[in-house]
């Protein structure tokens, strides 16, 4: 039987890249899934793709730092998927500068998106996840609820240019270990992955891909052909990622197999962090 045959996923950000990778390996293990991005194109097509390999998925396009977002997320999912078994917080962009140029929008931005975001959508799935599990325990049910947040390893390490993005990420971190320690009881697992240089528009060369549209915004993102460079000579496979490689832990953490893990960090680097 597939991994996840019968199971219900949010992955937010999952339009493209790394959340893109994370639905399709979901899907292919037996998942129905629900596919969020900002744009409703990317989103709509994702879910298009996913439904032509014969498993459900639903689109629901919108920005997760909406405060009204969460609510209608889970609407979607309960209505369209009737109920929610795993939860990928993976959207998320960067916006970086040294700290003496950083703006207080830069700053606000990546908490925003990457630590208040999870945060309301996590408290937004109480009632599918904390709740369910509650009657379930009555009836002497034991049925595992995973959540994955996705992180950085700017998150443990820091990054020059990103102590935004670096104090965001590690909020998350601790958004984890706080979940993993109050929903333990109703056998939910909560855990994160930390990346390192994963292969996306995000981490791509500077040269080539340069900004972003984020709502009324244009974001300067990518990494410099030569800091690209210097960075692939210290990981020790010698390469950056792909999606799908990055999408391997996020499974098993999302499976049975990580039934007794919870509260933990996954780094997914190729050995850039030794």
């Amino acid at each position: 039987m597939a991994l996840l045959e019968g199971k219900v996923a949010i992955i937010t950000g999952s339009g493209r890249g790394i959340g893109k990778a994370i639905a399709t390996l979901f899907a292919k293990e037996g998942a129905s899934v629900v596919i969020n991005d900002l744009d409703s194109e990317p989103a709509e097509e994702t879910a298009k793709e996913i439904r032509k390999m014969g498993v459900k998925a639903v689109a629901c396009a919108g920005s997760v730092t909406d405060k009204e977002f969460p609510e209608r997320l889970m609407n979607t999912t309960i209505k369209e998927l009737g109920k929610l078994d795993i939860l990928v917080n993976n959207a998320g962009y960067t916006w970086d500068s040294v700290i003496q140029k950083m703006t207080d929008e830069q700053w606000y931005a990546m908490v925003d998106i990457h630590a208040t975001a999870p945060f309301r959508i996590i408290r937004a799935a109480t009632p599918y996840m904390r709740e369910a599990a509650k009657e379930e325990l009555k009836e002497g049910k034991r049925i595992h609820r995973k959540i994955v947040n996705i992180t950085s390893v700017a998150s443990v390490y820091g990054n020059a240019g990103q102590v935004n993005y670096s104090a965001a990420k590690a909020a998350l971190v601790g958004i984890t270990k706080t979940m993993a320690k109050e929903w333990g009881a109703f056998n939910i697992n909560v855990n994160v992955v930390a990346y390192g240089v994963i292969d996306t528009r995000l981490t791509g060369e500077k040269e080539l891909v340069s900004k972003i549209k984020v709502g009324d915004k244009e974001v300067d993102v990518g990494i410099p052909k030569a800091s690209r460079d210097f960075m692939k000579s210290m990981i020790p496979l010698k390469r950056t990622g792909t999606p799908e490689e990055a999408a391997g832990p996020v499974l098993f953490l999302a499976s049975p197999l990580s039934d007794y893990i919870t509260g933990e960090l996954l780094i997914c680097s190729g050995g850039l962090v030794l």
